[in-house]
């Protein structure tokens, strides 16, 4: 048996909370404009509720132009009309707290939006005035500032700088953006930002929110000289000009300090793109961040010896750190989970998103079915991005004409972007809008008109459908007390087959093999992906073993 991972003391409830992601624009629609809304998510909310998630994270839902779905931020203490008023926030947040619910919200620290009234200031002032130091303005280079200030390229693709135009009408200084050029980045050596965002914290940490998603938490800190990528360091080993900054770390300890300060403390969650497990956990020490996610998890091939490395990775994070691990299989940014892994290559890199690919969605719903226990039955914190627990895939044949993601416009059409993962959810009903509107309103991203079986309506009635499992085996999650403190062990299975305990109380298995392989005796098979398990377990499934569920309630399914 593998070494174990002993069980800690009682946490925060973060330590193995499940957080449902709502990508709000795209869960419900409540006034039938075709665009998700606050209303339509506080009308859902028995919803989730049944389901049996702990917090909801919201991604952007401030005043924004929505040229980067809402990470574009202009006003940071208001909602965008398009989902509503703040007032409708405050009571979705009280609503969503008194159903044992907590709700995160999304921060974007490292740009605004060029809506933003800084950045208008900053436009509307000369070179050299104060209101550009909160942003990195720059000279150009050439022999008439016809060339961008370095060598640094756009997260979305072309270059990281876009130029002005003076009062005059000349061309003028060049600013900085590391994903659109309507995402100015800010200059956090700047105290203004500094205030400004921590007083953002206490606006709605005031409001009851239960805590913050970092967004792009490891880019916010810039080399002041701007040096160009190839001359960084002079081409050898040291700080990245923008990556993972030591400067980042007091940043985060003020937040803390922040969070720390209310009677429930609030959680710090961030978005921190590192491959390397020590410089992570460099981040979630006990007086910086909580919880970061954990990207190696989501990006790794569905392969046991690759799955089983990246596992250990994590919780040698989570232990060097002091923080709870984090399993996380899809977000709004990445190929959906039943896609990707119905293909040859089931790993997720930025780099090889394509259009084109060919899909097994067969397959890749067997073993997005494993996962999804898989995932529950590790320990720490859960993040299920909406629409996972309808099994639902990807759709890679939106029309040209609708899609809005600049990641596919800036790739010149090559990179397919991130719509399909975006498109509003099918609630009920035989054809769009799928009750995800009123009928007659049209989704801002249109649904395949074959999205009926997906329906929430339709799995409800369907025992065997990913919602009732993924609703059974939350409730097991939320009875189990081995679920949430027990310890973690290997134990000895075949090459294509992870098998692991937690506590005494429970064994998952999962078979990443096209056979089937045999179950051990005396066992009691708790939840199975495949409803067909009795004495063996399927090809791409995933099973928990052990006692059955204590007298009394137990793990019920709500309807």
């Amino acid at each position: 048996m593998h070494a174990e991972r002993s069980p800690r003391p009682p946490r925060g409830w973060w330590w193995n909370a499940v957080v449902y992601q709502v990508y709000p624009r795209s869960f419900a629609d409540g006034d039938d404009d075709g665009t998700g809304d606050i209303t339509g998510l506080r009308a859902r909310l028995p919803y989730l509720a049944a389901l049996g998630v702990d917090a909801l994270w919201i991604t952007p839902w401030y005043r924004s132009p929505m040229a980067d779905g809402g990470y574009d931020v202009a006003d940071y203490r208001d909602i965008d009309p398009a989902f509503g008023t703040l007032a409708q926030a405050e009571l979705l947040i009280a609503e969503a707290r008194a159903l044992g619910i907590g709700l995160v919200v999304d921060i974007v620290p490292n740009h605004l939006s060029v809506e933003h009234a800084w950045f208008r200031a900053a436009l509307a002032a000369p070179a050299g005035s104060p209101e550009r130091e909160r942003f990195h303005f720059r000279p150009g280079r050439g022999g008439t500032g016809e060339l961008p200030p370095n060598d640094w390229r756009s997260e979305f693709g072309g270059p990281a700088w876009t130029r002005t135009t003076d009062a005059d009408g000349k061309p003028g200084e060049w600013y900085l953006h590391l994903f659109t050029p309507e995402q100015p980045d800010l200059d956090w050596n700047h105290p203004a930002v500094r205030a400004e965002f921590e007083s953002v914290l206490r606006f709605w940490f005031d409001r009851g929110v239960a805590g913050v998603r970092v967004d792009s938490a490891n880019l916010l800190a810039k080399d002041p000289d701007l040096p160009d990528l190839a001359t960084a360091s002079g081409g050898g080993p040291g700080p990245h000009p923008y990556v993972d900054r030591e400067e980042l770390h007091d940043i985060y300890r003020s937040w803390r300090r922040i969070a720390r300060s209310y009677p429930d403390e609030r959680v710090l969650i961030g978005e921190i793109w590192i491959r390397d497990g020590a410089r992570l956990a460099r981040y979630l020490r006990d007086d910086e961040l909580h919880a970061a996610f954990n990207f190696a998890f989501l990006g790794s091939a569905w392969d046991p010896a690759r799955m089983r490395e990246t596992i250990d990775a994590s919780l040698a994070t989570s232990d060097r750190a002091g923080a709870p691990a984090s399993w996380v299989l899809c977000n709004h940014d990445v190929t959906r989970t039943v896609t990707r892994y119905g293909r040859a290559d089931t790993s997720f890199d930025f780099a090889t998103v394509a259009s084109g690919i060919p899909t097994d969605l067969a397959l890749g719903t067997r073993r997005a079915r494993a996962a999804a226990l898989l995932t529950l039955a590790l320990p720490g914190s859960v993040y299920l991005y909406q629409g996972e627990e309808l099994g639902l895939p990807e759709v890679e044949d939106l029309p040209p004409e609708a899609r809005r993601d600049p990641v596919h416009f800036r790739s010149h059409g090559e990179n397919p972007g991130r719509d399909g993962c975006r498109v509003p959810l099918p609630w009920s009903g035989q054809a769009p809008p799928f009750g995800f509107g009123g009928p007659g309103s049209r989704p801002w991203l249109p649904q395949p008109a074959d999205w009926a079986p997906f329906s929430v309506e339709a799995q409800e009635a369907d025992p065997a459908s990913p919602l009732r499992l993924y609703r059974r085996a939350m409730g097991l999650r939320n009875s189990l007390a081995c679920l949430r403190d027990g310890a973690f062990g290997w134990l000895p299975a075949d090459e294509d087959v992870l098998a692991f305990r937690r506590g005494d109380g429970l064994v998952c298995m999962v078979n990443f093999s096209a056979r089937p392989v045999p179950l051990p005796d005396g066992h009691t098979v708790l939840i199975s992906s495949d409803p067909s398990t009795d004495s063996t377990l399927a090809p791409h499934a995933a099973v928990w073993l052990g006692p059955a569920p204590a007298a009394g309630p137990g793990p019920r399914e709500h309807k």
